[in-house]
């Protein structure tokens, strides 16, 4: 028998930062200085001496109703106490319904049905997978293509890399799902350039996807899914018009149309969800990180009624979906959901980000003219600010930007290449805008300017 190369303990190694690898991360140069987070609260977290780090990304891109808010921490303990877990197959717990009806209530048209997983990830290929059972159920299993954008971020499950189109996530990882193909992307910084809100320029790629039916016909076609602000990549509004184009051309042809909400979703825009702002209701609408504010992991699909209905045939006690995750609705994940909606509503944080959303791009734009800053992208409480790279090493100049700002300036930042995304807690005030912009945002890229 072969002995076990070290011995099974229970026991950690204190101050041991090896053995987790970390995702999307890095690792070495991590290692060699870490950024370790202690605590947060409201719209600040605390490194392990308790010095104060402004969050101007919402943790990843979640945290929005700031951080450990009372009524959700009591709600999570709560719920510890009285149903760790409950299972959501053939069975289930009032949360996770109270939850549904909060948070379709909130979407426009009908929307009226959601289905939960865990995260972005699950959500998008749920969505993929309801859109293909779809169109079986009705008749027309032919429509198997998938249609995703280049840029597009959906995740990191086979299904989200195959129709998401950013390279270095999908090049790794070999043969992912067939039959996909994606339009181009919808930024052109030479006609796009220093754009608040909507571009101008860019409308007409949207007629890319009738390009698309006529090679591959409508009939094999099962949907389309793209961000309406597309997030991980770089920040990209959507151009004027686009949106709507999509949507048009989908009901031609008999498409499902997929946003990806992860990001946009639950006021990031200044509305509940992203279709509301720009007048465009999807089919399936995907949502995770804001539904809890990052408290507790979960993610779901939302349904118009016609989808639904479609799989409501047959024998009432035979299963109409073969799809589910053990955690789906999970009582502490719901329990968090509820609470962190009564959060949004009491304190009105999507009208404070709507309201703030001019005076979030005016900060954002005064940094316009810093000889390191190519490009500045805002929308809602959304900004990005391209910088110019250092020759030869992208993404090194972003990288020691993050790492300045976290260790020597108190600002914590989220970068992709070399573009820095910000995207703060729904929570913020003007004082806390001008601190990142107009104080904290010039030190970092001075810290940057002689690489």
């Amino acid at each position: 028998m072969n002995k076990p190369v070290k011995p099974s303990t229970f026991e950690p190694t204190p101050n041991n930062l090896e053995p987790f690898w970390m995702g999307f991360t890095p690792n070495r140069a991590f290692k060699q200085r870490p950024r370790m987070i202690a605590r947060a609260k409201d719209m600040h977290y605390y490194d392990l001496k308790g010095r104060a780090i402004l969050d101007g990304s919402a943790g990843l891109w979640c945290s929005n109703a700031g951080h450990c808010r009372d009524p959700i921490v009591n709600a999570i303990q709560q719920s510890a106490a009285e149903l760790d877990f409950a299972p959501t197959f053939q069975y289930g717990h009032p949360k996770v319904f109270e939850l549904a009806s909060r948070i379709t209530t909130m979407a426009p048209d009908d929307l009226n049905y959601a289905f939960f997983c865990n995260s972005g990830s699950e959500a998008a290929d749920t969505a993929l997978k309801i859109a293909l059972a779809y169109h079986r159920a009705r008749g027309e299993g032919t429509r198997t293509r998938l249609i995703g954008r280049e840029r597009g971020y959906h995740g990191v499950n086979f299904g989200g890399i195959s129709v998401g189109g950013m390279v270095a996530n999908r090049k790794w990882f070999g043969a992912m799902l067939a039959g996909v193909d994606h339009l181009p992307h919808t930024y052109n910084r030479k006609e796009q350039a220093f754009t608040r809100g909507e571009p101008t320029w860019g409308g007409h790629l949207a007629e890319e996807l009738e390009r698309l039916v006529t090679l591959h016909d409508a009939s094999t076609i099962a949907a389309v899914i793209v961000e309406p602000m597309a997030g991980s990549t770089g920040v990209l509004p959507p151009p004027k018009g686009y949106l709507k184009k999509l949507r048009e051309i989908c009901t031609k042809h008999g498409i499902l149309l997929i946003f990806d909400e992860v990001i946009t979703g639950f006021g990031r825009l200044g509305h509940a969800y992203a279709a509301e702002r720009f007048g465009v209701t999807p089919d399936l609408l995907t949502f995770a990180k804001g539904v809890t504010s990052g408290t507790v992991p979960m993610g779901g699909v939302l349904a118009r009624q016609g989808i639904y209905d479609a799989f409501m045939n047959g024998p009432e006690h035979v299963i109409e979906l073969f799809h589910g995750y053990t955690y789906t609705g999970h009582p502490m994940a719901a329990a968090a959901g509820v609470a962190t909606m009564d959060v949004y509503r009491d304190e009105k944080l999507f009208e404070n980000a709507k309201a703030l959303e001019e005076t979030w791009a005016d900060a954002a734009f005064t940094l316009q003219g810093n000889p390191l800053v190519e490009d500045i992208r805002t929308m809602g409480l959304v900004a990005a600010i391209d910088i110019k790279p250092v020759d030869g090493k992208p993404g090194l100049r972003a990288y020691k930007a993050m790492e300045n700002a976290f260790h020597d300036i108190g600002l914590l930042i989220r970068i992709t290449g070399d573009t820095i995304a910000l995207s703060p807690p729904l929570m913020i005030t003007k004082n806390q805008i001008e601190e990142i912009f107009m104080e904290k945002m010039p030190k970092v890229l001075a810290s940057v300017s002689s690489l």
